[in-house]
């Protein structure tokens, strides 16, 4: 199973980083607050970064921060669209469903609903 990990990151403000392993890269969104349950998180699609941060904690290159993961498990592609992406998460701290949604302005969200 493809593995997924959030990234707690202090540069250039705080954020997390939702990474999914998709073959040699991770696809990457920022979200604005880590996912809870019934909260629309702001995401903004990221570059895809290198695999090596599915274990990865400490500083990050360039001296952009530090980052510390924050969950990290496991996940099945439910839907893969342009505009929509669900998983489902098996996880240290989620379980359940993510939905990645492109709004009509061009703006992600994130939403999170426990198993």
């Amino acid at each position: 199973m493809p593995r997924y990990v959030i990234l707690e990151h202090n540069h250039p403000k705080l954020h997390w980083d939702f990474m999914l392993e998709a073959g040699e890269i991770l696809r990457t969104w920022r979200l604005s607050a880590c996912p809870e349950a019934g909260r629309e998180v702001a995401a903004e699609p990221a570059a895809d970064h290198r695999s090596l941060y599915l274990d990865y904690e400490g500083p990050v290159s360039g001296d952009r921060g530090t980052v510390q993961r924050w969950d990290w498990g496991t996940f099945a592609w439910q839907s893969d669209q342009q505009v929509s992406i669900t998983v489902e998460l098996d996880g240290q701290r989620l379980r359940g469903a993510v939905r990645l949604q492109q709004r009509e302005n061009g703006s992600w969200t994130l939403t999170f609903e426990p198993a």
